[in-house]
């Protein structure tokens, strides 16, 4: 015990100040894409022909978060002339439809379900589902779990088994061997229960969009209460969205 006090007094305190104080990422981070709609056509027909996900939208000039997987490849037609990603980590969304932007997104607090926040306000236990994906989003998620974000000092916490839980927080493309095991979970979760889409895979199948093999689309098969996208979302993408939306 006194060299766990030891310790504690030579190294201080660990733990973000997120969300009492605002925290910068590194400039090189891609966050939520600044649109420019008066952008030249021919550039915006460019940016959309070199994405790999079909992300953008020529006619609208907006992009599917759900489809897009930062990869920045639009950012360098025209030297950022149609897009250009900052570091706002701020991307949750309550619905499918928000996820399509121009550049900007509903707040998440305006969406919320009130009977979830009263239900889990305090309190949000969630076990995560891997339905096929390549661990990237299971890796960053991990993460929020480490002293420097602490997920557990909001009261949220990831649970072994579906029957604690009070939801579910899936990542992956939902393989076609995964299909049944998600259901299984989602079904053992004591009702009322939330379900979260995370990570574009989970959102609209991510780089194996269209493959016979998987889903590739969890809306499809559960009703999502709250999407994160990335490819893989940054921790303080969840952190903000679940802090957002359920508290």
């Amino acid at each position: 015990m006194l060299k766990i006090i030891k310790n504690k007094m030579e190294q201080g305190c660990k733990t973000s100040t997120y969300p009492k104080e605002p925290i910068a990422l590194y400039h090189r981070y891609r966050g939520m894409p600044i649109i420019n709609q008066d952008c030249n056509n021919d550039i915006v027909k460019q940016c959309a022909a070199i994405c790999p996900q079909d992300a953008i939208d020529t006619a609208d000039k907006t992009i599917d978060l759900g489809r897009c997987s930062f990869c920045g490849q639009c950012e360098t037609i025209g030297d950022g002339a149609f897009v250009h990603f900052s570091e706002d980590f701020g991307i949750g969304a309550a619905t499918r439809s928000d996820l399509i932007t121009g550049g900007t997104l509903p707040a998440l607090a305006d969406h919320s379900k009130q009977h979830f926040k009263k239900l889990f306000g305090r309190s949000l236990q969630l076990r995560q589902v891997s339905a096929g994906g390549c661990n990237s989003c299971e890796a960053d998620t991990n993460v929020l779990t480490t002293p420097f974000f602490d997920l557990a000092r909001f009261g949220i916490d990831f649970v072994a088994s579906p029957r604690h839980a009070d939801g579910i927080h899936v990542t992956g493309p939902i393989s076609k061997n995964m299909r049944q095991a998600l259901m299984d979970t989602y079904n053992a979760v004591p009702s009322p229960k939330v379900v979260i889409a995370s990570g574009c895979c989970s959102i609209s199948g991510g780089p194996f969009h269209g493959s016979d093999e998987v889903v590739g689309d969890l809306g499809s098969l559960l009703p999502v209460d709250l999407y994160i996208p990335g490819c893989p979302p940054h921790p303080l993408t969840t952190l903000h969205a679940l802090l957002q939306y359920f508290k």
